[in-house]
């Protein structure tokens, strides 16, 4: 059974340490070599709320992409994602990139459009596949952060999971 690589975003706005530990637990234990970029506070985009902790995960797994968005789904739920009285956003997970798929499939268009559109996603994925290149965008990831003219205010911030800083003493 082959693997594929996976960068999948990560976001929080309650609790944010909590939700988003026990997300990268859950992903864990069915991802294999499981990545995490540096963590980053963010406003919100497109919602009133409190600010969002953000990352980017690279993982492999021999699940089909929509098994895999499945899966995220129930991670999400078992944070509290679509109770009725929620506030705010404990727990979202995106598929970024699967692989090299490009497309849209069952409603999931990969490469998830969010990748050019905000800084919380890209500027962690280039630090995490700088030299890969955006398989519409014809540029590596690095270049497109360089080159990105996003208004959004970013700050990383010191992030703990199993014992291991995410977050590198030169970015906070």
């Amino acid at each position: 059974m082959s693997l594929t690589q996976v960068y999948l975003g990560l976001g929080s706005n309650i609790e944010r340490e909590t939700h988003l530990c026990a997300g990268l637990d859950a992903l864990a234990g069915f991802l294999t070599d499981v990545r995490c970029s540096a963590v980053f506070e963010s406003q919100p985009v497109g919602i009133k709320s409190g600010p969002f902790f953000n990352l980017v995960v690279s993982a492999y797994t021999d699940l089909p992409l929509m098994e895999l968005d499945r899966r995220l789904k129930f991670i999400e739920a078992d944070n509290g994602r679509y109770a009725p009285d929620r506030k705010g956003l404990p727990l979202d997970i995106d598929v970024l990139l699967y692989g090299e798929l490009v497309g849209n499939f069952d409603g999931l268009v990969l490469p998830r459009a969010e990748i050019l559109k905000n800084a919380f996603v890209l500027w962690p994925l280039s630090l995490m596949a700088p030299d890969r290149t955006h398989p519409e965008a014809g540029k590596t990831f690095a270049a497109l952060w360089r080159d990105a003219q996003i208004d959004q205010v970013l700050a990383p911030v010191a992030f703990e999971w199993r014992d291991q800083q995410l977050t590198p003493d030169m970015l906070s």
